[in-house]
């Protein structure tokens, strides 16, 4: 198998992205996360990205958890990222991302944690907590949802697209529902990937999302649910970004009828797909509601 790594100054002097990077072997493969704060602080944030994003979508959240004394961790899944990238699309697969995320879990030793998803974050992490679910205190959701084996017609048309693009411009899509972004950040998510052989990850994902009873995930998604809704002891928080035409209002609105307890979301009225990048606000009213500003 050939794994490849994007050279370190594709990521020098990103904007609005300070952090030094932290690396954890898995597999013999290089895991980049994001580590910052006071290891011993009150609580853990795990920020999980999707689909063709990076730990850089979290740059706006990451300084209002870490003023509020917290730990951020901000992981990229292998394929995305500084992390390291199978050249081959059939290595990715669902069970073997989420095995990887539960190792790096256990390498940290991550205890008292809230879990920040969206996108494929939220597929794969919303099924984390059947491992060693003391671990985990709280939920901040967002423009997400869990693979259960049916997807709807804004789904198919993405992926659709996106298979039509082997070589799918990053940056100028996430630019494209975020109005205001500037040229600068846009060419941030592309930095990544300095040509299409580092893109497996993107291409495969859109393919990885169980769209039939039988598909891989399909099992773990649908003990996740049952784990949200008759388990779940913590405390959740939803935001939506309320322009996305995939996972915008109804199925997130569908998503919170399965987190136990989850109350009314925030709308984000400005909000696309990757609404992390009105991440600000929606970091500090999670924080006043979990009591931890």
């Amino acid at each position: 198998m050939n794994v490849l790594r994007t050279p370190d100054e594709r990521f020098a002097n990103l904007p609005g992205f300070p952090f030094v990077p932290h690396y954890a072997e898995i597999d013999g493969m290089r895991m980049h996360y994001v580590d910052e704060g006071p290891r011993d602080a009150r609580a853990t944030v795990l920020c999980l990205h999707g689909e063709p994003s990076w730990a850089y979508l979290y740059r706006k959240m990451i300084p209002v958890f870490t003023a509020a004394g917290l730990r951020v961790v901000a992981p990229d899944w292998f394929g995305f990222g500084r992390s390291d990238k199978p050249e081959d699309d059939a290595w990715y697969g669902f069970e073997r991302h989420r095995d990887s995320m539960l190792r790096l879990i256990d390498k940290l030793d991550l205890r008292n944690v809230m879990l920040v998803v969206q996108d494929w974050g939220g597929l794969l992490g919303l099924t984390l907590p059947l491992d060693q679910p003391e671990r985990y205190t709280r939920l901040l959701v967002m423009n997400t949802g869990l693979g259960l084996g049916q997807v709807g017609e804004g789904f198919k048309q993405w992926r659709a697209y996106a298979n039509s693009q082997p070589d799918l411009a990053c940056g100028k899509l996430i630019a494209r529902g975020t109005p205001g972004m500037t040229a600068e950040e846009a060419a941030a998510y592309d930095a990544p990937f300095p040509d299409r052989r580092h893109k497996a990850g993107v291409r495969a994902f859109p393919n990885l999302v169980p769209d039939n009873p039988d598909a891989p995930g399909v099992e773990l998604s649908r003990r996740a649910a049952a784990f949200w809704s008759e388990q779940w002891k913590g405390d959740s928080f939803m935001a939506i970004g309320m322009t996305d035409p995939v996972l915008g209002p109804p199925a997130m609105q569908a998503l919170r009828k399965l987190i136990k307890g989850c109350p009314e979301p925030m709308e984000v009225a400005d909000g696309g797909h990757f609404v992390q990048e009105r991440g600000g606000p929606i970091a500090e009213a999670a924080l006043r509601h979990f009591k931890l500003a």
